[in-house]
């Protein structure tokens, strides 16, 4: 899709959504393919399983974090 179909029907600025574009670009999750003078973005699934296991994985050192917190306060 382009930035003009992505911002459609939304109250966000081209320039939000093409900051957000760019971070997601980074992390892999999209990419932007050149078609003519057009820059379209397309959606990199593979790369969503990887995301979804690296924050699985911070979302348990927070939790043994948190544990050892609580387990510190409350002796």
């Amino acid at each position: 899709m382009s930035i003009t179909q992505l911002t459609s029907g939304t109250d966000i600025t081209r320039q939000a959504i093409t900051k957000h574009l760019g971070v997601l670009a980074a992390a892999g999750l999209v990419r932007d393919l050149k078609v003519g003078r057009r820059r379209l973005w397309e959606f990199e699934p593979a790369q969503l399983d990887e995301a979804r296991r690296e924050l699985e994985a911070i979302a348990r050192q927070w939790d043994h974090a948190l544990a050892k917190l609580k387990r510190a306060v409350e002796n």
